[in-house]
């Protein structure tokens, strides 16, 4: 059932789906939707209630509020859909970009958090570029140049590429991000409303190790955008976590991991 979450002055869309008695909320990755959740119930349906939102730029949702998002929105949007479904705790699900989203609820929230499950997660390890765009005047300045302009970063990516300071993959990855106009607009778009989204990893840390919250990392083998080897410094023994790694590489939303998670997690 897709549904539509009105907060201050603007609306999120989403997706409800799944019957269980437990409240799952899912946060997607960069250019995908809540849609892409949809096929967590096959495995997920029984004893989850599956809850996922459209982040600002995605879907249907649409961000009225004229500044960034803030981590204190996240856990407000949290609290309304606790509201909407009548749940008091509640379990994460986050993938990519999502598993970003997924910490900062943590910070914040963690002795109400059952279950955090991140899927090849971004926010486990700090990205220069992305603070240096973001978080300055002058990186700012020159991504939004870049991003009608993009010639000079073009002939960057392959200067990094021949230099051997970028694998293919990830070359291969910004480039499919960043070839048309629309693409990299969106990434600006996206990368300015949420950059206040940087999860504090050893202050998450602590807080799940305090909630004893059930932490699943599930990363690709193949992923060379986000590595295994990331989830595996993430995972130092301060807070009880299994970590996964599947035979796949970034694209992990599948039907299949719906049953993964499921063979995974306590359920109690």
């Amino acid at each position: 059932m897709e549904f539509n979450l009105t907060y201050l002055d603007s609306t999120f869309s989403g997706l409800k789906t799944g019957e269980g008695p437990d409240l799952l909320i899912c946060f997607h990755g960069f250019g995908e939707s809540a849609s892409h959740f949809r096929c967590m119930e096959a495995g997920l349906g029984n004893i989850f209630t599956i809850v996922a939102l459209d982040m600002p730029f995605h879907g249907k949702t649409v961000w009225n509020e004229g500044r960034p998002m803030e981590k204190q929105d996240l856990a407000a949007l949290t609290e309304k859909i606790l509201e909407r479904t009548g749940k008091q705790t509640f379990s994460l699900l986050g993938y990519s970009m999502g598993g970003r989203l997924s910490l900062c609820i943590v910070e914040q929230m963690a002795d109400r958090v059952r279950h955090l499950i991140l899927a090849a997660p971004d926010g486990l390890k700090n990205n220069p570029w992305h603070m240096f765009a973001t978080r300055t005047i002058l990186g700012n300045r020159i991504f939004s140049y870049n991003t009608r302009n993009p010639a000079l970063f073009f002939r960057l990516l392959t200067f990094w590429r021949r230099s051997g300071l970028l694998n293919e993959s990830v070359y291969k990855f910004a480039l499919h991000r960043m070839d048309r106009l629309e693409k990299r607009q969106l990434v600006y778009n996206v990368w300015t409303i949420m950059r206040r989204m940087l999860p504090r990893k050893k202050l998450c840390k602590r807080r799940m190790a305090q909630a004893g919250i059930d932490t699943l990392l599930i990363f690709g083998k193949y992923d060379r955008v986000i590595p295994p080897v990331i989830g595996e410094n993430f995972a130092d023994g301060s807070f009880p976590c299994r970590l996964l790694v599947l035979d796949k590489g970034h694209q992990l939303i599948t039907e299949q991991l719906g049953f993964i998670i499921r063979n995974n997690i306590s359920i109690s």
